[in-house]
């Protein structure tokens, strides 16, 4: 009886660690990395400091965590629509319009994570993640613009970096303005705006 108590004592307490941390991503999401607190972190996830610490270690891996879970859960539909359509310009315009929809969801903060929790961030370690993460967005962009004007696609004037750092731009103030209140309507006629300065895809082959 007594090695039953002890091993029972011993047992872990059952921790939905996916849970915990899909409440993590939604209070940075809500409320930055700089501004967020341990304490807020614990009261939203429902656990103590030390079961949190003993979980993720400190806020700054758990907040690494939280920017692969993001990334994987709710920001993979950009590279969906660069890899699924059959050019930067229709893949760059379903990118808009499904940003337009996604940073206006109810369902969870509005905008970008990886926008919004680099906001005000005076941790350099965290702004420098951020700040890669962003970047290698607009080499996505680059990447795939320059396809299309190798493949004949897009016009051999097309300055690839600057139409990638344009689209990188508008996204950027689509989350933001979704953070002040702009609709999805609102937004999606930003997107088709923007669209508007793109060069016209033609055919392969012309």
């Amino acid at each position: 009886m007594a090695g039953m108590a002890t091993r029972q004592r011993g047992r872990p307490r059952s921790f939905d660690r996916d849970a915990a941390l899909e409440k993590a991503t939604l209070v940075f999401w809500e409320h930055g990395y700089e501004t967020t607190s341990v304490a807020d972190l614990t009261r939203a996830i429902g656990i103590g400091a030390p079961s949190l610490y003993a979980a993720f270690g400190d806020k700054k891996a758990l907040f690494g965590e939280v920017v692969e879970a993001y990334a994987e859960r709710y920001g993979s539909f950009g590279a969906r629509a660069l890899a699924e359509e059959p050019t930067a310009r229709a893949g760059m315009a379903r990118l808009l319009r499904e940003s337009a929809a996604e940073f206006t969801d109810p369902a969870h903060p509005f905008g970008c994570l990886m926008i919004a929790a680099a906001i005000n961030c005076g941790t350099p370690e965290v702004e420098q993640a951020l700040r890669e993460r962003r970047q290698a967005t607009l080499d996505a962009f680059e990447s795939r613009i320059r396809a299309d004007i190798a493949a004949g696609l897009l016009p051999p004037s097309t300055d690839a970096r600057a139409l990638a750092r344009f689209s990188g731009g508008v996204m950027q103030g689509m989350s933001q303005q979704a953070r002040d209140g702009a609709t999805r309507e609102e937004l999606e006629m930003l997107a088709e705006t923007a669209m508007r300065a793109w060069p016209e895809s033609t055919p392969a082959g012309s």
